[in-house]
């Protein structure tokens, strides 16, 4: 990345999702996500990354650059901000509120844009491709549509361009795009991105000590019936658990484990 002289003041948007490790599962009666064991979601690592390439390329902190990571959710949800503060963001701000609770992309889009323009000055907003347990890769896209800014999506470089502005490459199948957006704008990455950096030991202690605002729905003036189930366009009606799975075929080898091989192929028209 290329140098530049003017501080930047950078967002990134982290989500506490349930870790991929474990089974998901749906409760209550709005069937919503259980989110025990929970982690900061893994797509949203790269995006703290890029937060952080992009501060560095212009000095990082001691040259007054900023990375400040936000996210939305219950009490637990505090801990996608606390790894992003170990792996080197700057301060943090946690949207909580039991209003909130069951809130699709669109009004999880609108309660983040009220706090995005609350807290204000932001040159950047940066996002993961998607959250790892909704998977809509809605909320960045929309998130630009109420801020009124240009946005580049599913970006795996960043880069200043000549004039000044951000020039973040896309990668398709069998070809590479460079598209280019003015300051402010916002971008989101994919998991393309470089390998997200692990919290070191310092990092860890240093994080102790930066702050983590807090701001309900009354702090951003939003109706409690705007967001959560109430304020959502969509929501689960329905769910079923995954049927178990049903046992497989053993086939035994007494001489002919290659023809009932076949045979078996065969008979699920695999041949």
């Amino acid at each position: 990345m290329s140098e530049a002289s003017a501080p930047l003041k950078v967002l990134v948007l982290v989500k506490h999702v349930p870790d991929a490790q474990f089974d998901r599962h749906l409760s209550g009666p709005n069937n919503t996500a259980d989110r025990a064991d929970s982690i900061l979601s893994e797509l949203d690592e790269y995006a703290v990354e890029a937060a952080l390439q992009i501060s560095e390329s212009r000095g990082g902190p001691k040259a007054g650059n900023t990375v400040t990571a936000l996210t939305m959710g219950p009490e637990a949800a505090v801990n996608a901000v606390k790894k992003s503060l170990q792996m080197g963001a700057t301060d943090g701000v946690h949207v909580t509120d039991p209003a909130l609770a069951g809130s699709d992309a669109a009004a999880t889009s609108l309660a983040l844009a009220k706090a995005v323009e609350r807290l204000g000055g932001f040159d950047l907003i940066i996002t993961g491709m998607s959250s790892t347990d909704g998977e809509t890769s809605l909320v960045p896209s929309q998130l630009a549509e109420r801020l009124g800014l240009p946005q580049m999506t599913l970006v795996a470089s960043l880069d200043f361009a000549a004039d000044g502005s951000l020039a973040g490459r896309r990668d398709g199948d069998a070809s590479s795009q460079t598209v280019q957006a003015a300051l402010p704008a916002l971008v989101s990455v994919t998991d393309q991105f470089d390998e997200p950096r692990y919290p070191n030991f310092k990092g860890i202690i240093a994080a102790k000590k930066k702050k983590i605002a807090v701001l309900t729905l009354a702090d951003l003036g939003v109706s409690p019936d705007e967001v959560g189930v109430a304020g959502s366009w969509t929501r689960v009606v329905a769910a079923d658990a995954r049927p178990a799975r049903q046992a497989g075929t053993v086939i035994t080898d007494q001489g002919d484990a290659g023809v009932k091989l076949v045979d078996f192929l065969a008979a699920q028209k695999l041949l």
